[in-house]
């Protein structure tokens, strides 16, 4: 086929075997953003969301999300994480989420550092939809990744 990993010779989808691959420190981070009107920062900001702590919720939602994410990707292998971080940044009209996944392994934790963000970003949309319906996720991507026969990578800026 083409030479993608995840597809055999006949381009059959297939799970990649990392039983030969060494076990490396690895880390990713991904971010992304979810735009809203100021009222519905605000009222985030301030704790005044009826359903509760939007971003205390969000968090352990993109932490659970990151310990998932072999069930939620078909061909991702389930990774023993060591850590999984999920950071806030608030503003005047929406929410930035870094994640960060860690793990010593054999295959990488970009998925994982991907999915932590992706819900942590769902999860502020779910808690915060009925005060506005307009919410805009966006700019979900990966950040940096450590470890690995690939090495280390970085987003340009």
């Amino acid at each position: 086929m083409s030479g993608l990993t995840h597809l055999d010779a006949e381009g059959s989808a297939r799970m990649v075997d990392v039983s030969a691959k060494a076990v490396t420190a690895r880390e990713a981070v991904a971010a992304g953003r979810i735009d809203m009107s100021s009222e519905a920062a605000r009222a985030i900001a301030e704790g005044l969301v009826k359903k509760g702590d939007v971003l205390a919720v969000a968090r352990v939602a993109g932490i659970m999300a990151a310990k998932r994410t072999a069930d939620l990707i078909p061909l991702c292998h389930p990774i023993a994480l060591s850590a999984v971080t999920v950071d806030f940044a608030l503003d005047d009209h929406g929410v930035a989420v870094e994640a960060t996944a860690r793990t010593a392994g054999q295959t990488g934790v970009e998925m994982e550092a991907l999915t932590a963000a992706s819900v942590a970003l769902l999860t502020i949309y779910d808690m915060a939809k009925a005060l506005d319906k307009t919410m805009v996720i966006r700019d979900v991507r990966l950040i940096a990744k450590t470890g690995g026969k690939s090495g280390d990578w970085r987003r340009p800026e």
